[in-house]
């Protein structure tokens, strides 16, 4: 007790506060070196994961919580200042407590003052926060980082299902509430600058978080921005009919399923909380499709080693989708659409989890009882991996073969050699072939061993909108990019012909004046999300994402005028020919020195198949070229990476390559350089990594050709070009509207 002495006494605390510093005592005492346990803390010893401590802050001082914007109006406080009292029991966030309201606040959006108390002798006036009223609400944040060992996932392991919850908890509550978390101003933690991937779970559904950095053209299908969740909560859901009717629906689908199984909670075990979110769902129109309640767990609160182990899950990447597309055109194949209903349900679990029973739903007389999962329920951290495990050994029994280079691809080939071919993302699948009972046959297994939505053609995919004509396949994002100027007040504007002025200089700009860091990062986010079918803007906008931390009037101009050229644009796609070239095409460019800042080259590349581009690139290079050689050498060798990956999943696609993939490249000494160790003095000291492509091109895999500067089509992925060389290099790129293939 000696502990809760002094902490009461330090920062003279209330003495009604003692349970709250017991508590917070024993937290800190599970965490540190015992006598009792040879080098082991209690907590290790108990779980066996080291625990992480560099979330503790000092007890009982002063706490600054961030207000989010829905909370407050344009003039209130930003911050409301409390008192600390350790951390939540339930998730990884700050529990505190408000002393002008008297409420506890949950909150991961921190600001902490440890060398101040409050003065509770003090009269303070009603604070304009509780008039929010938020008592009837609790709102958990996302948590803090638990970076020790076993803890959590690793967040930079690819497809690892980062701990996060997205959107805020909300179920009901006695006078217990937090803010939450996913704000537009981010708290000074350890934490700062760390991208959190989404749940995959939770594509369908907006998170408010950043977009990441890296990779953006693959992965940001993962935001759905068209199917947003709606700000509606339980007890105001459960008056309205068209809400009762979907959480009817989807207890109906846990049940038909076989989810779960009523039982007694035994000693020791934990429960996992659940709650309800809504979602309207809209088609490709914007017209509403269907309402739709899912019921999710709280996976936040689960522990790694105990509740879950791996975690993984593969999926497909916007590449695979665009080659499945450009391989459809080129065959003269069409495209089909399922979608599994209440897809992580199917999932097999082999953990012991236990949740409680949802609201609206507790049966009489059983009100005590909680639910053991048999089956995976959404928001479970293993639940992606259990859906993939039991949906590719489905594949795998029914006779498909999965590519190795792509884990969500599945094929099937007939003695006749006739063939089906299937790409997975989550819930969701596109396939083509040549056989039409093959594709009955498959359907028809589909539905009966799952329960499936047959949507026919495919027309809208992961925000894609797809069109299928005699001539061949068109994919835009059209809905989006009329969305985008309108969002952010550009609707009105002038369109421009190219999204940045040729001669621009883009740096940082200390001197300038600075912008709203957040709104701009709107902005930049939205058009990265643009480019899974916009190549022509994907050199711009990897150039803007460069100075999204500390941006100035200069560097929003330059934003702003994407956002032009996009309203001009909007009719924009790309198309894929039917009978188009079948061979894979490939183009590399670099610039020299382009950044003004480190002075580092971009590289760039195109593939193209069908007559439209498949896969592109630009990006900064990781180190300092000395010569124009050096950057076109450096820029070649990540493109042959890439053909690598593509000729091998197009083998499998049954679209088997020449000998060697073309690289078109206008650098005559990068070429030579690829084939023989020429220019000795000059390449010397280039890394050994980049010296692949010679090893590629020895054993014929791909192959560098001269071409002309006026048919490089990297170029539009490295420079700022002349509006008539752009115009030129965008059409060969298969970007137009609908009217130009008309």
């Amino acid at each position: 007790m000696n502990m809760v002495r002094s902490m009461i006494s330090e920062k003279k605390l209330p003495k009604k506060f003692w349970p709250e510093v017991v508590n917070w005592t024993v937290h800190v005492l599970n965490r540190s070196p015992t006598v009792a346990v040879k080098n082991k803390t209690p907590e290790k010893a108990w779980s066996g994961v080291k625990p992480s401590v560099e979330h503790f802050r000092v007890f009982g001082c002063i706490s600054h919580v961030h207000v989010p914007n829905n909370k407050r109006t344009k003039l209130d406080d930003k911050s409301l200042s409390c008192v600390l009292l350790g951390v939540s029991e339930e998730s990884k966030a700050y529990r505190l407590y408000d002393p002008v309201s008297q409420r506890i606040i949950t909150s991961r959006d921190v600001v902490f003052e440890e060398n101040k108390n409050w003065d509770w002798g003090k009269k303070y006036e009603e604070s304009i926060v509780s008039e929010l009223e938020w008592g009837d609400l609790e709102e958990e944040a996302t948590m803090f980082d638990d970076n020790e060992e076993g803890n959590e996932v690793d967040p930079n392991e690819e497809g690892s299902e980062f701990e996060s919850n997205p959107e805020a908890s909300v179920e009901a509550a006695e006078g217990n509430f937090s803010f939450d978390s996913l704000t537009e101003e981010s708290s000074p933690s350890s934490n700062e600058g760390r991208n959190r991937r989404p749940p995959i779970w939770m594509r369908d559904y907006e998170t408010g978080e950043g977009i990441s950095e890296e990779d953006n053209e693959a992965h940001l299908a993962h935001l759905a921005m068209f199917a947003t969740i709606d700000s509606i909560h339980f007890e105001d859901a459960v008056k309205s009919e068209k809400w009762r009717k979907a959480m009817d629906l989807e207890m109906e689908a846990i049940k038909n399923n076989g989810t779960w199984e009523l039982t007694e909670l035994p000693k020791e075990a934990k429960k996992v909380r659940v709650k309800w979110i809504y979602k309207t769902k809209f088609n490709e129109n914007g017209e509403v499709d269907k309402y739709k309640a899912r019921l999710v767990a709280k996976g936040y609160t689960q522990q790694h080693g105990v509740d879950y182990t791996e975690v993984f899950a593969p999926m497909a990447c916007m590449e695979t989708i665009r080659l499945v597309a450009a391989l459809a055109a080129q065959k003269g194949w069409t495209i089909y659409q399922l979608d599994v209903k209440s897809t992580f349900l199917h999932g097999e679990l082999n953990e012991v989890v236990f949740v409680e029973q949802p609201c609206g739903y507790v049966q009489k007389g059983n009100e005590q009882k909680i639910y053991r999962l048999k089956k995976a329920l959404y928001g479970l951290k293993q639940a992606p991996r259990a859906w993939y495990s039991r949906i590719e050994a489905y594949f795998i029994k029914e006779g498909f073969e999965k590519c190795d280079y792509e884990h969500t691809v599945f094929i099937k080939t007939s003695k006749e050699g006739k063939v089906l071919i299937v790409s997975l993302y989550v819930d969701d699948l596109i396939f083509i072939g040549n056989d039409e009972l093959m594709f009955t046959k498959f359907k028809n297994s589909m539905k009966h061993e799952f329960d499936m939505t047959d949507l026919g053609k495919m027309r809208y995919f992961l925000g894609l909108e797809v069109l299928q004509r005699s001539d061949g396949v068109f994919i835009s994002q059209k809905k989006y990019a009329l969305e985008v100027p309108k969002r952010f007040g550009m609707d009105k504007s002038n369109f421009v012909n190219n999204p940045i002025v040729p001669g621009f200089k883009l740096m940082k700009d200390e001197s300038g004046v600075k912008v709203d860091k957040t709104y701009n990062k709107q902005i930049v986010g939205s058009l990265m999300y643009l480019i899974t079918t916009r190549p022509d803007m994907m050199f711009v906008v990897s150039l803007i994402s460069g100075y999204m931390e500390n941006p100035t009037k200069l560097h929003l101009q330059a934003t702003k005028r994407v956002l032009r050229y996009l309203k001009g644009t909007t009719e924009f796609r790309i198309f894929y020919k039917k009978r188009g070239d079948d061979e894979l095409v490939a183009y590399t460019d670099s610039d020299y020195a382009g950044d003004l800042e480190d002075k580092k080259s971009t590289s760039g590349y195109v593939f193209l198949l069908s007559s439209g581009a498949v896969s592109w690139s630009s990006r900064k290079q990781s180190v300092v070229s000395l010569s124009t050689i050096e950057a076109k050498f450096i820029a070649a060798t990540s493109c042959a990476c890439q053909a690598v990956w593509l000729k091998k999943v197009l083998g499998k696609l049954s679209q088997n390559q020449g000998k060697s993939t073309i690289i078109c490249c206008d650098n005559s000494s990068a070429i030579k350089l690829s084939k023989n160790p020429v220019m000795h003095g000059r390449s010397k000291h280039i890394d050994v990594r980049f010296h692949f492509l010679r090893e590629l091109t020895k054993v014929g895999t791909v192959e560098l050709v001269h071409c002309g500067t006026q048919e490089q089509l990297a170029d539009v992925m490295t420079k700022l070009l002349k509006l008539d060389v752009f115009l030129n290099l965008r059409g060969l790129l298969g970007v137009c509207s609908e009217m130009d293939i008309n």
